[in-house]
C-alpha cells in the first residue's frame, strides 16, 4: 500500500471516530430564559394640595358681634382639635390634610359679606364655607357665592323658614348650601327619621307649651314684633296659627300691629295700642341694640307683660349685659347648644370640654355660640372624608348623604329641603347671685339629655 492511501485511510478513520463522538455527546444545554420584567410600581397618589381651606365670614364687630365672638371660638376650637389629630384623610391623596381656617371680620354688614366670601374664593383659593348662625341678611351673600363658585358651605344655624325661602327664591335655587340649625314651625324631616314629628325641633311649640307653664294666669293677649326683612316675616307669619291653636290670641296681626322698619326709634305709638289690648305677652325678634330701646320704652311708658319671649336679642350674655340694670330678668329666648350635652367633638373634646375651654381662655360667662361654631366644622370635614376628595361636586354630594353624630347631636340632611334640625330648649335669664349676674336657665325641655335647671320666672318682677 502506497503512502498516499495510508494517509487518506487514516483521516477517514479520524472524520469517522469523531462523527461517532459527536453523536454520542450530550446537547448543549438551552440557554435559561431571561427572568420577567418586575411589575411595575403603583402609580402615587397625585400631590394634591398642603391643606383644606375652610373660609368664614364673620360679623366680629357691629351690632351682631355677639354671635361672632362664640362662633368664631367655636370654629377655631374644632380646627385646632381635628388638626391635633394630623387632619383629615383624604383618600384621593392617600394621607391626612391638615385644616387652615380663614375668618374674615363682615362688621355685620351684608354690603360687605359678598365680596369677602368671594375674596375667600379667588384669593384664598377655599375648598369649604362656613355661614355663621346669623340673621339671614348675612348668610344669603355667602350662599350666593357658593353656588356661583361651586364651593360647599354650611350655614350655622338661624330660622329654617327665612332662610328656606331665601334659598327658594335664587335662581336657581342654591344647591351648595346647607342648613343645621332649628325651625320655627316646620319640620322637613320624613317618616323614618327620628326628628319627624319629634317635639323639640320647632320653636314655636318650645315657645307655646313654655308659656303653658302659667298661661292660665293670663288674659292670653299676646303683642307679636319683628324686624320687616326676612328672618322677622318668619316669626310674625308663622307663630299667629299655632298660638290661636293653643288658646293665644295675637292681638292685631291681621294689621301688622308690631311689624317695623329696622332703623325705628321710637316705639312709642306701638307700645300704646299694646297698653290699650291690655297686652300681657310679648313675643318676637329683632337685634339687641333695637330690643334694648324697645325695652326700656316699655319701662317708661310703665308696660308691664307677664311674660316675654325675644329670640336673637336675648342669645347672648355680652349683648343682654349691656342692656342695663334688670332688663333682662325673666326675658325668655332659644336655647340651641348647651355644654351639659353628653356630645363628642374631635378627640377627647366633649361639649363640657369644649365650655371649659372657652370660661378659661375667655374669662367670659358660658354662652351658647361656641358648639354651633363648632358643628359646621365637623359637618364639613365628615363631608370630605366621606367623598375622599377635595373635587367640590363629590363633597356636595356627600353632603346630602351624611348621617353623623356630631358636638349638637345627630346631622342628617333632608335631600329635598337641604335641612337638618338640631333640638331647641326654653332658655330664661334670671339672677345669679354670683360675678356672672346672669345665667340663661332651661325652664322648658322636651329632652332628657337636658332637663330643666330652674323654674320659669313668672310674671317678670318689675321691682
Amino acid at each position: 500500500m502506497n503512502m498516499n492511501k495510508v494517509v487518506a485511510l487514516m483521516l477517514a478513520v479520524v472524520v469517522i471516530v469523531g462523527l461517532v463522538v459527536a453523536g454520542c455527546a450530550k446537547p448543549a444545554p438551552a440557554p435559561a430564559p431571561a427572568p420577567a420584567p418586575a411589575p411595575a410600581p403603583a402609580p402615587a397618589p397625585p400631590a394634591g394640595p398642603e391643606e383644606i381651606r375652610l373660609g368664614f365670614p364673620c360679623p366680629l364687630t357691629g351690632d351682631l358681634a355677639g354671635f361672632g365672638e362664640s362662633l368664631a371660638f367655636g370654629c377655631q376650637a374644632a380646627v385646632d382639635d381635628v388638626n391635633k389629630l394630623g387632619g383629615v384623610f383624604v383618600k384621593e391623596y392617600g394621607r391626612k390634610l391638615p385644616v387652615k381656617l380663614f375668618i374674615v371680620d363682615e362688621g355685620s354688614d351684608s354690603t360687605k359679606t359678598r365680596t369677602l366670601s368671594e375674596q375667600l374664593v379667588l384669593k384664598d383659593k377655599v375648598h369649604l364655607l362656613h355661614s355663621p348662625n346669623s340673621p339671614c341678611f348675612l348668610v344669603a351673600p355667602v350662599c350666593d357665592v357658593a353656588d356661583e363658585y361651586r364651593i360647599p358651605n354650611v350655614v350655622g344655624g338661624g330660622p329654617a323658614e327665612s332662610w328656606s325661602t331665601l334659598r327658594m327664591d335664587a335662581s336657581p335655587p342654591w344647591e351648595y348650601s346647607w342648613f343645621s340649625g332649628f325651625a320655627i314651625a316646620n319640620n322637613p324631616h320624613l317618616p323614618g327619621d327620628p326628628r319627624y314629628n319629634t317635639p323639640g325641633y320647632t320653636l314655636d311649640k318650645v315657645y307655646l307649651n313654655a308659656m303653658n307653664i302659667y298661661g292660665d294666669q293670663t288674659n292670653k293677649k299676646i303683642g307679636n314684633f319683628a324686624v320687616d326683612d326676612p328672618d322677622g316675616i318668619s316669626w310674625y307669619v308663622l307663630f299667629p296659627e299655632p298660638m290661636r291653636e293653643m288658646g293665644y290670641d295675637p292681638v292685631g296681626i291681621d294689621e301688622n300691629l308690631g311689624l317695623f322698619p329696622a332703623d325705628t326709634k321710637d316705639y312709642s305709638s306701638l307700645i300704646s295700642k299694646w297698653q290699650d289690648a291690655d297686652v300681657e305677652i310679648l313675643l318676637g325678634n329683632m337685634r339687641a341694640v333695637a330690643w334694648a330701646t324697645l325695652w326700656r320704652q316699655c319701662h317708661q311708658m310703665n308696660f308691664k307683660p307677664k311674660m316675654v319671649f325675644v329670640s336673637e336679642a336675648g342669645l347672648f350674655y355680652t349683648d343682654i349685659i349691656a342692656w342695663g340694670g334688670d332688663l333682662p330678668n325673666g326675658i325668655n329666648c332659644e336655647l340651641w347648644w348647651s355644654p351639659d350635652y353628653d356630645t363628642l367633638g374631635y378627640g377627647d373634646t366633649t361639649a363640657h370640654s369644649l365650655g371649659q375651654r372657652w370660661l378659661e381662655e375667655t374669662g367670659e360667662p358660658m354662652t351658647q355660640g361656641i358648639g354651633t361654631g363648632y358643628l359646621p366644622v365637623q359637618i364639613l370635614l365628615a363631608a370630605v372624608e366621606q367623598a375622599g376628595t377635595l373635587d367640590s361636586e363629590a363633597v356636595n354630594k356627600a353632603m346630602g348623604e351624611l348621617d353623623i353624630e356630631t358636638i349638637n347631636f345627630r346631622v342628617a340632611f333632608d335631600p329635598a329641603t337641604h335641612i337638618s334640625l338640631q333640638p331647641l330648649f326654653n332658655g330664661q335669664w334670671q339672677k345669679t347671685g354670683g360675678p356672672d349676674i346672669w345665667n340663661m336657665e332651661v325652664t322648658y325641655s322636651d329632652f332628657d339629655f337636658l332637663p330643666t335647671t330652674a323654674d320659669f320666672l313668672f310674671p317678670i318682677p318689675y321691682d
